[in-house]
């Protein structure tokens, strides 16, 4: 299903109507890596994989040379006065006690910035911002510890915040990357300079089209929007994850025709 590429190529743990580990079954073979995304995790219903499901998921991934990268289920936060019961972080532990056995690629994060967007002017931004990297660094660590590593956790950049917003965090934390490639065109941003920039720390990618919203087919994007970005990824050989963020069997079909096409346009063969 796919091309030659120097990276893994990979989509969600939600391509069909079902639940997760069926949705892996019928991925393995056809994806290098699977983006096991996982909602709210509660004492409730919740898509939280048992172990049993945990087990079954790590045995596909030995017999298929498939990895995983794990999206925690909520924006990563310190509670009020900076102290470290906000449910996201014990959301983030339990996804991450869970899953250690299949020894994931990536723990993709979003860092809860709404304080940063709600700012009124430049000079209430900074004085928010300096608080803000400190109790986003403090999260980081804690979670990074639960990880494995800071190397272990992607910080992944998001649509409406200024593209600097996660560069202090990072000049102080060694966590990685995730670039989101469609938060980037949603935005109507150039994704390129920002992807150059933030490669060498880059482990994870999220791709995936714009139109009347994200997260749908890359046969939406202009082929020089995607040729644009795919020159960088094999220039540079990246070797990380790039994740069609997507949702449905169609728009991964889509996708990845549309990636080969891309492929084919800088004189590699694109895959069956």
């Amino acid at each position: 299903m796919t091309g030659m590429f120097p990276f893994r190529l990979g989509t969600t743990s939600y391509i069909l109507p079902d639940d997760i580990l069926p949705n892996v079954r019928y991925l393995a073979g056809r994806v290098q890596d699977v983006e096991l995304v996982l909602f709210e995790v509660d004492d409730g219903r919740n898509n939280l994989p048992s172990g049993e499901v945990v087990a079954e998921l790590a045995a596909l991934a030995e017999a298929h040379a498939l990895t995983y990268t794990v999206h925690l289920p909520l924006d990563l936060r310190l509670g009020a006065g900076g102290d470290l019961g906000h449910v996201s972080l014990a959301k983030a532990k339990a996804v991450i006690e869970r899953t250690r056995p299949l020894n994931p690629w990536a723990y993709v994060l979003h860092l809860d910035g709404r304080e940063l967007l709600a700012a009124r002017d430049s000079a209430d931004r900074a004085r928010r911002a300096a608080e803000w990297q400190d109790q986003a660094v403090r999260a980081l660590e804690v979670v990074a510890g639960w990880a494995g590593g800071p190397e272990r956790l992607a910080v992944e950049n998001l649509e409406r915040y200024p593209l600097d917003t996660w560069t202090p965090v990072l000049e102080r934390m060694p966590a990685a990357r995730c670039v989101d490639i469609g938060h980037l065109w949603l935005d109507q941003q150039d994704p390129v300079p920002y992807l150059r920039s933030a490669l060498p720390r880059t482990r994870v990618i999220h791709l995936h089209g714009v139109g009347q919203r994200d997260h749908q087919s890359l046969a939406l994007m202009a082929p020089d929007s995607l040729d644009r970005v795919l020159a960088v990824l094999l220039a540079e050989a990246y070797a990380g994850v790039v994740t069609l963020e997507i949702f449905s069997q169609a728009d991964l079909e889509g996708s990845v025709a549309a990636l080969n096409a891309s492929l084919g346009r800088h004189g590699s063969p694109g895959g069956g």
